[in-house]
């Protein structure tokens, strides 16, 4: 696809569709004037499985073409666009009769911005700029949720309840990402929800013995799922602190009281 403009975007591989259904590959498209932007968006995404970016778009008409030819799963949004508020591309995406999920991610804070995405029905908004991380537990939780959706049996009250929710059935715990161990889970959900107040991942790692990068993915886990909530704190100089502070046993990972310590 060229832009209007004569800037290249590309379509992915082939220009072809994204794949539906439970399992599948997640195809995404990313939406931004910038195409340096775009691109480092596009290396983001591409970090994540099984998220798959199919095209890069840098206008809202663009964006709105792309939708139509590639049929991706989710739309990455900026909102700064030089033809249309990004916004305003929503409800035409909807009126062609494409059910595509939309991830606004844009340097507009405005409140104003942020109630309009909810009443669009957004699945997430992030503020630019953002690290790999602040994106990744997004498209993460954004996964989760759609395979239940997609996975849903409606059979009672209680199940229209969760699916509104976006709570996980009690049934079973979600399974933890490749490479996670269900000890090391469990220490580390154990330490969090002990601490008094908020750890930061160093503070965990001192604590559990394990290294400050893998504390700080199971931190972040937690965060997808719903287990821990992140706070920034912010310094001096430098990048502000991610703290993290435990909300509840949503994992299934907690011990029973009767096995802790």
């Amino acid at each position: 696809m060229t832009g209007t403009s004569g800037t290249p975007h590309a379509t992915g591989t082939a220009g072809a569709p994204a794949s539906h259904g439970p399992g599948a590959a997640i195809g995404v498209l990313v939406v931004d004037d910038d195409f340096m932007v775009a691109r480092v968006h596009r290396a983001f995404v591409e970090r994540v499985a099984p998220f798959r970016v199919v095209g890069v778009a840098g206008t809202g008409e663009e964006a709105l073409a792309a939708v139509a030819e590639l049929r991706p799963d989710l739309v990455l949004l900026d909102l700064y666009l030089p033809d249309v508020f990004g916004l305003d591309v929503i409800p035409r995406l909807r009126a062609a009769g494409h059910d595509c999920d939309v991830m606004v991610i844009s340097a507009a804070r405005e409140a104003d911005a942020v109630r309009g995405a909810v009443r669009h029905g957004v699945v997430d908004y992030l503020l630019k700029p953002f690290e790999f991380e602040d994106l990744r537990v997004r498209l993460e939780r954004y996964a989760v949720q759609r395979g239940r959706l997609l996975g849903t049996v409606v059979r009672s009250q209680a199940d229209v309840d969760r699916v509104l929710a976006g709570a996980a059935p009690t049934a079973a715990a979600p399974a933890l990402p490749k490479g996670m161990s269900v000890e090391t889970a469990e220490l580390v959900e154990r330490t969090l929800r002990e601490a008094d107040g908020t750890l930061s991942a160093s503070e965990c790692a001192a604590l559990t013995g394990v290294s400050r990068v893998s504390a700080r993915r199971y931190l972040e886990h937690f965060h997808t799922v719903g287990t821990a909530e992140v706070s920034l704190r912010y310094g001096v100089a430098g990048r502000p602190e991610r703290r993290y502070r435990f909300r509840g046993a949503v994992t299934g990972l907690a011990l029973p009281p009767a096995a802790r310590p």
